[in-house]
C-alpha cells in the first residue's frame, strides 16, 4: 500500500485509529489512564488513541505493511510505542479528536494488526504549534499488549 500523508487538525493532544465497527469508547476510565497517557497510546475495543505533543495540527504519515518493519535506529525518534488493533470490519479509519467523519478510510483484510507510532520533534512544540511528526506503521500480527520501544 502507498504511503498516506497525515495533515489535519485535531484537539486534546490526540487522534484515533479505529475499526469501523468499533463502539468508539474513548470516555472509559481505562482509555486515557495515567499509563496510557505516559505511553502516548490509549487502547480500547476497536480503537487506539494516539497521543500528540501539539494540540492542533497533526503532521505525519501512515503506511500498511505485510510484515513487521525491520527497524532502523530508534534513537532518531523521541518516542516509539506500539499496540494491537483487532479489525473485524476490514475498514481502518483515522479520526481527529471530536470529529464524526474519518479523515482516512482504508480497506484491509479483517485480522488483528500491530500499530507502531514513531514520534519525533516533540521538543519543537511551543503552545499549540510545532514541527512534531508522527509515522504510523501497521502490519498483521497476533494481539500483544501495548509496548513502549523508546521513551
Amino acid at each position: 500500500m502507498d504511503l498516506i500523508k497525515l495533515d489535519f487538525w485535531t484537539s486534546h493532544h490526540q487522534f484515533y485509529i479505529v475499526d469501523k465497527s468499533s463502539p468508539f469508547r474513548t470516555d472509559s476510565d481505562d482509555f486515557w489512564s495515567a499509563q496510557a497517557s505516559e505511553d502516548k497510546l490509549a487502547i480500547e475495543e476497536g480503537i487506539l488513541g494516539v497521543g500528540t505533543e501539539c494540540y492542533g495540527h497533526v503532521n505525519g504519515d501512515i503506511h500498511t505493511l505485510d510484515t513487521a518493519p525491520t527497524e532502523e535506529d530508534l534513537s532518531t525518534y523521541d518516542h516509539v510505542v506500539e499496540g494491537s488493533l483487532i479489525l473485524p470490519s476490514g475498514i481502518l479509519q483515522v479520526f481527529a479528536c471530536l470529529d464524526k467523519i474519518p479523515i482516512i478510510e482504508l480497506e484491509l483484510p479483517p485480522v488483528t494488526y500491530r500499530v507502531r507510532v514513531y514520534s519525533s520533534n516533540l521538543s519543537s512544540v511551543d503552545g499549540d504549534s510545532g514541527d512534531d511528526y508522527y509515522r504510523v506503521r501497521i502490519w498483521p500480527e497476533d494481539y500483544v499488549q501495548r509496548r513502549v520501544l523508546r521513551r
